[in-house]
């Protein structure tokens, strides 16, 4: 023994290792059982998100009639409606008339699978990392279910855009709408005092952290959707002509409701370098476009690729946005 640890030190080390290593084995099986839920989920939603981003442009109902090819009206069976596994068991081809089934389907699916599954895992790995109140574990798992709904309608709208150049205000909108009522539900949970319902209004200081936080949710409101309507306007000053649609601004209120002013600007940034990016692939293989260079001036889906940033800023943006502030001195 070594003579600086005490015997009675040594016995309670030894008594302590294996219930250590009990709990970290019991925290590492609940990660992956809440990991695989979710991202089991994801793929039945995701599937499901298929069917929105077939049906929606063509004014159908995405409730009725059951799936079905869209080429020969052929119903699905059970066994040809699996996410990902039918695809692949089809080898891309309806089993009926042999339609292509594209890419689209499998990639949304797992998209939709992977994002949830990575929302869970960080959500269970938060809340086993540290010992935390009733209003904390409420406002975690608000935001991992928060953070689900975004990615599912950002995907969403990614597809939409990027198949018909479409972002239709009834999921903009009506997402922005919905997450202002996530985001009160979250500033009422963090900020609501469990003994006094007044006690938040007659304490100055809490008056004055609970603006410092709302406030520049609301500027980002207004900053994030501003800037695509400053680079619509110079365009259209420059080239007389239209060069970004309102749709894209929607987009960014969107972003800046559920994320904040800092994610938004992020999601932003990554959002242009893809789109760049994918703009100088095109110009670089011409047989990757359908005519000429005029057709990359009309047919960039910009909202497709703002969908992108912003899922990226809402999974790893915090870590990033922090690396960024330490790396400047703030």
């Amino acid at each position: 023994m070594h003579p600086s640890v005490p015997r009675a030190n040594l016995g309670f080390r030894i008594a302590k290792r294996p219930a250590a290593r009990h709990r970290i084995l019991v925290l590492s099986m609940l990660h992956a059982y809440i990991t695989t839920i979710a991202t089991l989920l994801g793929l039945a939603f995701g599937s499901f998100l298929n069917v929105c981003v077939s049906r929606m442009p063509a004014g159908e109902s995405i409730v009725t009639p059951g799936s079905h090819c869209r080429s020969c009206g052929h119903t699905l069976r059970w066994f040809e409606n699996l996410p990902v596994a039918s695809w692949v068991y089809l080898r891309g081809r309806c089993s009926s008339c042999r339609a292509i089934i594209g890419w689209r389907y499998p990639l949304v699916e797992l998209a939709v699978a992977f994002t949830w599954g990575v929302i869970a895992w960080q959500a269970s790995s938060t809340l086993s990392a540290t010992l935390l109140t009733s209003a904390s574990i409420f406002e975690t798992c608000l935001m991992a279910v928060s953070n689900m709904i975004l990615c599912w309608l950002l995907i969403l709208l990614a597809a939409l855009d990027a198949e018909n150049l479409w972002l239709p205000d009834r999921l903009t909108l009506g997402g922005s709408v919905l997450g202002v009522l996530f985001m009160l539900v979250r500033f009422g949970v963090r900020w609501a005092s469990p003994h006094d319902p007044f006690e938040l209004i007659q304490n100055p200081e809490s008056r004055s952290a609970m603006a410092s936080e709302i406030l520049p949710w609301l500027l980002g409101i207004i900053i994030a959707p501003s800037i695509i309507l400053v680079v619509r306007w110079s365009y259209r000053r420059l080239r007389n002509r239209e060069g970004i649609g309102l749709g894209d601004a929607k987009l960014m209120l969107l972003l800046a409701v559920w994320l904040g002013l800092a994610h938004t600007l992020l999601g932003f940034v990554f959002g242009v370098f893809l789109g760049t990016i994918f703009s100088f692939f095109l110009l670089a293989v011409p047989r990757a476009r359908r005519d000429d260079a005029s057709w990359l001036l009309n047919r960039i889906p910009l909202g497709s690729f703002l969908c992108i940033g912003g899922i990226l800023s809402a999974l790893w943006g915090s870590p990033i946005i922090t690396a960024y502030l330490l790396t400047i001195g703030l």
